[in-house]
This record gives C-alpha cells, structure tokens and sequence, in this order.
C-alpha cells in the first residue's frame, strides 16, 4: 500500500473516531444528544413531539444548527476556491477550535454538569457544529470517500462491495471502496468505544478525546500527498 493511500485512511480513521468519540460521549453526557448524527437526534425529537413529550431544547437545536453551519461552510469553501486554495486544511482548523471551545466549556462547567443549563447547551452546539465541519470536509474534500458519521451507510455499501469483490464484478473499484469503508467502520465503533470508557470515567472532560482527534486530523492535512478534491477554476 502506497504511503499516499495510507495516510488518506488514517484521515478517514481519525475523523471516523472523532465523530463516533463525540457521539458516545453525547450520548452519555448530555442527556441523550448525538454531536455527529443527527438520525438519531431527530428520531429523539420526532418521538417526543408525537407523544406530546417535552423535547429536550438541544436536540431541537441541533438539527437546525447542523443545517445552517452546512450551508455556511459550503459558502466559505466557495470563496476560498475561488482564490484558489483548498479548503481542507482550513476547514479542520475550524473543527479543532470548536471542539476545543466545547472542551473549554465542559471544564469550567466542573463535574456533573446540567445538560440543560444554557452554557451546557452551548457547548454541546459548538460541538454539533464541528460535527457538521467534518460532515461538510468529507463531501467538499475528500475524493469519493464514505462517510466518517453515518455507519448504516458504510455497512450497506461494506456488504454490496464485497459481494461485487467475491462474483469479480468491478472487483478492483469495489476493493479499493472495501478498503476505506474499512477505515471508516473501525475508526468509528473504537472511538465510540473510547468515548464512553472516558465518559464514564472524566464526564465531558473526555470532550479532550475529539479534541486531539482533529488536531491529529488537522496535522494529516498539511502532510504532503493526502488525496484531496482541488479547487475548481472559476470561469
């Protein structure tokens, strides 16, 4: 495998675990709230509002904070392309100093913080909205890549691609799918896994795990050879 090939699996790897990382530590820490999926928060808010139970007023907001960063940073992306520079680098950057304000946050909330307290609020949409970066990063930069957040997904197309592989239909096209969705399905159930071990063990001081994930992401990026979408060229 050519170093090329491995450093573009350890970027999905590591943007995999961030996602899953955040998601778990979400999940335990802030009552039930996905940072980086958000099936799971509108099938949280959906339920609610058709039981006629209260909805928890981050899970509202998090649909409607992802939407809009997606839109600006589709925005942002397309002024830097049309000065020509790739926007992957700068892109993570903004990741790493949300969830590094998230983290911020959850320190100076102290231990066992109110999920519902409006600084914790806060927090958890700085985080939200880091997600939605990485979302925006792997469709904008990253060439015909699977998704580092949505695994039902990369599961679908994991068993389509091996059954391609294993009747020789497209069985060099499928491999190299194989192989990144491999990246991504791993990195994310291991950073699920380490991000409920340091929730449970730190409370949302764990939020320094994704963290330091994008700061290992951002550093991949500026390492020459990563395969990465070019700006197009403005008319």
């Amino acid at each position: 495998m050519s170093r090329r090939c491995t450093r573009y699996g350890l970027m999905l790897f590591v943007l995999s675990m961030t996602a899953g990382s955040a998601d778990a530590i979400g999940f335990l820490g802030l009552n039930g709230l996905f940072i980086a999926h958000m099936t799971g928060n509108l099938v949280i808010v959906a339920a609610k509002l058709a039981v006629g139970a209260g909805t928890p007023v981050a899970h509202l907001l998090s649909l409607t904070i992802f939407i809009a960063t997606l839109a600006l940073t589709r925005l942002a992306t397309a002024a830097l392309e049309r000065r020509r520079i790739a926007p992957l680098v700068s892109l993570l950057a903004l990741q790493f100093a949300l969830l590094v304000a998230f983290l911020g946050i959850s320190l100076a909330a102290g231990p066992n913080p109110d999920p519902d307290a409006a600084n914790m609020i806060v927090a958890s949409m700085l985080g939200v909205t880091a997600m939605a970066v990485q979302n925006a990063v792997v469709q904008i930069s990253l060439n015909g890549s699977p998704s580092t957040a949505v695994m039902t997904t990369n599961m679908t197309r994991f068993v389509m691609d091996l059954g391609d592989v294993m009747l020789l239909s497209d069985a060099d096209g499928a491999g190299k799918r194989l192989r990144s969705t491999v990246w991504t399905i791993t990195g994310f159930f291991g950073g699920c896994m380490i991000g409920a071990a340091g929730e449970t063990a730190l409370g949302l001081t764990s939020v320094a795990l994704p963290a330091g994930l994008a700061l290992v992401a951002l550093a991949l990026s500026v390492a020459p050879g990563l395969k990465q979408r070019r700006p197009r060229r403005s008319s």
